[in-house]
Formats: C-alpha cells, sequence, structure tokens
C-alpha cells in the first residue's frame, strides 16, 4: 500500500466517509494528482512582496449593474 493510499484510507476513516470499491481508483488517481500540484505549490521560492493582502473591503457594485 502507497502512503497516498494509507493517507486517503485514513482521511476517509476519520471523516465517516465510505469510498465505494468501484470510485476508490479514480479518487487515488486524483488525490495523486493533488499531490503532485501540491508538491509544485511548495518549491516555489516566495519573498515577502508574494505576500497576500490581509485585510479585504468589499467594494458595493455601482448602480446599474
Amino acid at each position: 500500500m502507497s502512503t497516498h493510499e494509507a493517507y486517503v484510507d485514513a482521511a476517509a476513516a476519520t471523516l465517516g466517509l465510505h469510498i465505494p470499491a468501484q470510485y476508490r481508483q479514480g479518487v487515488l488517481v486524483y488525490f495523486e494528482l493533488a499531490a503532485q500540484m501540491a508538491e509544485q505549490v511548495n518549491g516555489l521560492a516566495l519573498t515577502a512582496a508574494d505576500e497576500s493582502g490581509n485585510v479585504f473591503t468589499p467594494v458595493a457594485p455601482e448602480v446599474g449593474e
């Protein structure tokens, strides 16, 4: 059993989620894809300039929009 399979099994059990046998392989394929994307994102070097803003100020739509 791979690390990803063990993680999916543990996460599903923790959440009380039953993954039917016919969907298990698809779940594992997409989990592996998500793990690969996360690896790429986590590998990016960030600077202080890359930090997101800490305040969101909504703007009301103009009349007629």
